[in-house]
């Protein structure tokens, strides 16, 4: 066949695809037409290629893998980190009279033994579960029964080492889809930086995965920080913010303490408010989060426990009260704003020392050479049997938290010292251990802590920032948005932070006509001297402005030439 007609006979089978998901988006989820990513998305899942889809909250990820789990004649599983979100997903699919079930904790023995038997049973499903679940060999046992035909990966960020949100559970899943038969893998998630991006396609073993990214940028979001001296201030400044708001809306604290305090404050005050965070009983956080999502309450005061896959279209603003860890986090978590198009307001509460807190946070106890040994001498130990189950290895090194445990295997996995067989068990391979294998795996999480605490520099410096703030966010993630400008609807567009008018003095000639030397650079944290404002700390450099915040006189920018080393 020429390749002429191989691709006639090619265009003409995606016409006639598109045609039938044309009529499932009438006929069973009541949409008109695709949005031009969605539609990408598809094509690419339908031809059989792995694919990265970036797209925005809101944007309709789940139909990328809901229409193409109606026309493949198979199994589609999802990963999803939360079981909350695969509830309410399961109950909206289940509405539209899609099959689907769920397998995971929350099920009773004879729940779970039906969805089991359903899946055993083949045919178009879609099933829902957590990557802890996908790991287990019984599980794996049970969808090999079925043709496992698309693997889809939720908040596929999670995935990455160097993604804000990254969790171990995630790391043994391409082991699992691979050990299915290598089904096409989509990824979904709403933000990825190009590290993450690439990352991404490594740890699934895919290292050519198609990305289509549709950008970040959300206009109907109007972007604010405000700036404040004390906790006293921040509280005082929320409440009247969630006062003036109307509608439902969500306050983010950066710890438990910070957001019980918020959610007394508010109940003091008569608010309709309900409380989200880890460390209240699960029965509790569930009760919690329905009575948001029913709209039994207007405010959410929580962590950032809450969040993830929530879906609350009305949501008209996102508060945080103190500084989030970085950018995708904080676009991620703003992003719960205005999903159904209309306008929505989010504001950062910005405190200079919310910095420290999150220093605190990011002073995460990862891998060292000396753990990845113990993890290795004590597989050599139990290897004389066989291969070696993740569970004996957790029995057998009790200081070692499962999570940490996990990154070791998978790092000794990364240096060939040990592999895993169809039924996720760990071999020894042939190769030999050295202390400077070790010390070289292990660098690969000092050098995450550097990126973490540059993250969280760059967070600060659009706290300070006196640019637009969507125009901040856009140069973050590389996105570029053909016309853009400025968004003109923040706080630093609307009304612009005060910047020093350029004068020209006569001392910046000298007699020959050449201009003087240019204006010293400054860096964060320096401290430096404006006239009439006295001393400062530098903030943030951009160009030839220097943000400067001032003890007396708050946050200000300047054009670098009014500054001068304190």
């Amino acid at each position: 066949m020429t390749t002429h007609h191989s691709t006639l006979l090619h265009n003409g089978a995606r016409a006639v695809r598109r045609n039938t998901i044309k009529k499932l988006l009438a006929s069973v989820f009541g949409v008109e037409r695709l949005r031009d990513g969605q539609q990408r998305v598809i094509d690419n899942v339908l031809d059989g290629r792995d694919t990265l889809a970036i797209m925005p909250t809101g944007s309709g990820k789940s139909l990328c893998y809901q229409i193409p789990a109606r026309i493949l004649d198979g199994i589609t599983i999802v990963v999803s980190p939360l079981i909350s979100l695969m509830k309410d997903q399961l109950e909206k699919l289940e509405a539209l009279g899609i099959d689907a079930c769920q397998v995971n904790s929350s099920l009773s023995r004879e729940e779970e033994e039906g969805a089991l038997a359903r899946i055993a049973a083949g045919g178009r499903l879609i099933v829902f579960c957590t990557p802890e679940r996908l790991a287990l060999p019984a599980f794996l046992a049970v969808l090999k029964q079925a043709r496992v035909v698309l693997a889809v990966i939720d908040e596929a960020h999670c995935i990455s080492q160097w993604g804000h949100d990254f969790r171990p559970a995630y790391l043994e899943m391409a082991a699992s889809i691979d050990a299915l038969g290598k089904p096409t893998i989509l990824a979904l998630t709403a933000t990825a930086t190009e590290d993450v991006v690439a990352d991404i396609g490594k740890q699934l073993g895919r290292a050519r995965i198609h990305v289509v990214n549709t950008g970040i940028y959300r206009p109907n979001l109007h972007y604010r920080v405000v700036q404040v001296t004390n906790n006293e201030e921040r509280y005082a400044r929320a409440l009247a913010l969630v006062h003036d708001t109307p509608g439902t809306g969500i306050v983010y604290a950066a710890t438990v303490k910070a957001a019980e305090e918020m959610h007394q404050i508010l109940l003091d005050a008569g608010e309709s408010v309900a409380l989200y965070h880890g460390k209240l009983a699960a029965a509790e956080r569930r009760e919690n989060q329905d009575l948001f999502m029913r709209g039994e309450r207007r405010v959410m005061v929580a962590t950032n426990a809450f969040g993830m896959g929530i879906d609350k279209p009305d949501t008209r603003f996102v508060i945080h009260l103190q500084l989030p860890a970085n950018l995708e986090a904080y676009y991620q978590e703003s992003g719960r704003a205005g999903r159904d198009g209309a306008d929505a307001s989010c504001t950062l509460l910005y405190f200079q020392d919310d910095k420290r807190v999150q220093q605190f946070f990011l002073v995460k106890h990862y891998p060292s050479a000396n753990d990845l040994k113990a993890v290795y001498d004590r597989a050599c130990e139990l290897a004389g049997e066989g291969p070696v189950a993740f569970d004996a290895l957790a029995g057998a090194i009790d200081e070692l938290a499962a999570s940490k445990l996990k990154i070791c295997l998978k790092l000794l996995k990364d240096g060939r010292l040990l592999r895993q067989n169809r039924t996720l068990e760990y071999a020894l391979t042939s190769n030999a251990p050295s202390a400077a294998l070790y010390e070289k795996l292990a660098a690969t999480y000092v050098d995450k802590q550097e990126r973490d605490r540059a993250a969280l520099e760059q967070m600060v410096g659009y706290a300070v920032s006196g640019f637009c703030r969507w125009k901040v966010l856009l140069d973050y993630f590389g996105d570029e948005v053909e016309g853009f400008d400025k968004c003109c609807r923040c706080d630093n567009c609307l009304n612009p932070p005060q910047v020093a008018e350029i004068v020209i003095r006569d001392d910046e000639f000298d007699r020959s006509g050449a201009s003087a030397p240019f204006a010293p650079a400054f860096a964060p944290g320096a401290q430096v001297r404006v006239p009439k404002f006295d001393l400062g700390t530098v903030q943030s450099v951009a160009g030839d402005q220097v943000t400067i915040d001032f003890p007396e006189h708050g946050v200000k920018t300047f054009l670098a030439d009014f500054v001068a080393p304190a």
